[in-house]
């Protein structure tokens, strides 16, 4: 979701049970309260940022900077976790190797760690952990959703099949939890075995409410809460823990990180109306039945017949480039775009207030980038 400052539109619901997850034993039930929260006026994200401190780096660069010799580490402790002794693995591997991409998980789970201390070996399993688990996540999404193509490559179901992807993907999720159990570091791996149970309902859930298209704001950020902001959220606890924070601490990462992850979840859904020119392929999420906010928004403001004929076009099983420019439009011209950025930014704002609480450090400056640079980033 995206944030613009100003008021926000009445009717505004925020899961609070699911914001505030933390507090929820792992094996607990969800609780089942969905309360509409009171909004209150929060900075501009530029004013938020400033109150972390004085230069905030903008760049992906800028922002590793403060763990530049730590991500080398989690780099040789990553290619360590995933060695093996079987020839076709082994293909495979070193063909994830070679896609380096963002590493953004990885570099919140050690700045995150920076923020309270000095990195350990803890903290790099904890990021070996993670990019692990969200390798084989990925992986197996690709075979969900038969895409042929992962940031610009071929996927490893295009170029192996499905059978061979969905058994990477599990020796992916085994090497990381052994990576665990071996060093006794059952803390971190509660934490990312929680994410990754929330992860699995979340996709799960999006895809019963795109059968059924009865998905409501409410509904959405439960879904974007489970499938994204819970690993978002577990890097920042991972780095945390890894360095021995107070629990109170501990529990405010596990906030901002899922602000942090809602944030970042409505930005990607942003791109889906080609917002910003991301140079992705618009209205993927709509061929898919997929709600997200910014048409959950525009439906429940638009009148009767539009909605009515909008939702005659999401339910059609194929959609041409006039069906897609025509709920495009009817996004725009309903205030869907604009609210779903609004909430972004609020989240955003939110996660650098979260942030400001912290002691001062180069690695609370590069948080506070990546931050930004989560709901401003072209793709």
């Amino acid at each position: 979701m995206s944030i613009d400052s100003g008021e926000a539109p009445t009717g505004f619901a925020v899961n609070i049970c699911y914001a505030t997850a933390y507090i929820r034993p792992l094996f607990l039930s969800r609780e089942t309260c969905m309360t509409e929260s009171t909004i209150t006026e929060r900075p501009s994200l530029d004013k938020a940022s400033s109150l972390v401190d004085g230069m905030v780096p903008s760049t992906l660069q800028g922002i590793r900077e403060p763990v530049a010799e730590d991500i080398k580490e989690f780099r040789r402790y990553f290619r360590s976790a995933m060695r093996t002794d079987v020839r076709l693995l082994d293909r495979i591997v070193q063909y994830v190797l070679r896609q380096k991409g963002k590493q953004i998980r990885p570099t919140l789970v050690l700045l995150s760690a920076r923020l309270f201390g000095t990195v350990s070996e803890k903290t790099y399993r904890g990021a070996a952990l993670v990019e692990l688990l969200h390798s084989a996540t990925l992986i197996h999404d690709d075979v969900v959703d038969e895409a042929e193509r992962r940031r610009g490559v071929f996927s490893i179901n295009a170029l192996w099949k499905n059978k061979i992807s969905v058994l990477f993907g599990d020796f992916l999720l085994s090497r990381g939890l052994l990576l665990a159990l071996e060093y006794g570091d059952y803390d971190l791996l509660q934490t990312m075995s929680d994410a990754v149970r929330r992860m699995s309902e979340g996709e799960l859930l999006q895809i019963e409410k795109s059968r059924r298209l009865d998905i409501d704001e409410e509904t959405y950020f439960r879904i974007i809460s489970d499938k994204t902001a819970s690993l978002i959220s577990a890097c920042t606890v991972s780095g945390a823990i890894s360095v021995g924070a107070p629990d109170d601490r501990v529990s405010q990462m596990k906030i901002m990180g899922e602000k942090l992850g809602l944030a970042f979840q409505i930005r990607d859904d942003l791109f889906d109306f080609g917002a910003d020119d991301a140079g992705k392929p618009v209205g993927i999420d709509l061929k898919e039945k997929k709600l997200t906010l910014p048409l959950i928004y525009s439906l429940s403001n638009a009148d009767s017949r539009d909605r009515k004929r909008v939702m005659r076009i999401v339910r059609r099983n194929r959609k041409s480039k006039d069906d897609l420019a025509a709920v495009l439009e009817f996004v725009d011209r309903n205030g869907g775009l604009e609210y779903a950025r609004t909430r972004m930014r609020r989240l955003a704002d939110d996660a650098q207030a979260i942030l400001a609480e912290m002691p001062a450090s180069a690695a609370r400056s590069a948080m506070s980038g990546l931050i930004e640079y989560t709901i401003r980033r072209r793709r």
